[in-house]
């Protein structure tokens, strides 16, 4: 079982080619020996600053499409997190480099970060909160575990930044409970067996496409 949760284990298994092609995209391994065109990284954070404020709101609806008063704060945890946090790490980077945060926010949004942020909201506005984890899961657990990963492997400290922010305690704590959240509120809708329920392929194809919206967020990375 993955330190993220069963129920995140399970899902990640059953969309292994994709979730390869995400967490050891040809971008990712920029990150790691540093060989990452600066260009390529900054127009990387201008989308995915853009990314977080919708990412933000899904994780908003989260707390509307909750049950229960501790659903509601796991995902309102994460929004502080996501706001105060992480935005704020691309808001320092970019600032270091001469971009203003007025500047980042007018970042016009590019059609791959459209279809991915899109496909996440629309997943909680016509689904449940089973619905929207599903879409939101790839993009928490799949930068901590590239964190993590990057942590270990990098050969350059060229973007020891942005690796350190997604490998630190603070993110890590962040992916266990909403590894925690999926499975609890897997059970509470589905029951025990929730793999034996017709709605867990559907979960899955879920978490699988958010999977692949990730990869083409990257190559749209490598295209400044």
């Amino acid at each position: 079982m993955s330190e993220y949760g069963k129920a995140f284990a399970l899902m990640r298994d059953a969309a292994q080619g994709p979730w390869r092609d995400y967490t050891r995209h040809a971008f990712v391994e920029g990150l790691r020996d540093g060989t990452l065109p600066r260009v390529a990284f900054l127009h990387y954070l201008r989308q995915d600053y853009v990314f977080l404020i919708h990412f933000s709101r899904a994780w908003a609806l989260a707390v509307v499409k909750s049950e229960t008063h501790a659903e509601m704060l796991a995902a309102s945890r994460t929004v502080n997190g996501l706001i105060s946090e992480e935005m704020q790490l691309h808001i320092g980077i970019c600032e270091a480099e001469g971009i203003s945060q007025d500047e980042l926010f007018a970042t016009p949004e590019r059609p791959e970060n459209l279809a991915y942020t899109r496909y996440v909201l629309e997943a909680g506005y016509s689904g449940d909160l089973l619905d929207l984890l599903a879409a939101l899961a790839p993009c928490v657990m799949g930068y901590g575990e590239i964190g993590t990963r990057l942590t270990a492997e990098a050969t350059s400290d060229t973007y020891r930044d942005w690796i350190d922010a997604y490998s630190s305690s603070e993110y890590q704590d962040a992916c266990q409970a909403v590894g925690e959240l999926l499975d609890s509120a897997l059970i509470r809708r589905l029951g025990a067996d929730f793999r034996t329920t017709p709605r867990w392929s559907r979960l899955c194809q879920t978490f699988r496409t958010a999977t692949e919206l990730e990869v083409n967020f990257w190559q749209m990375g490598l295209t400044p």
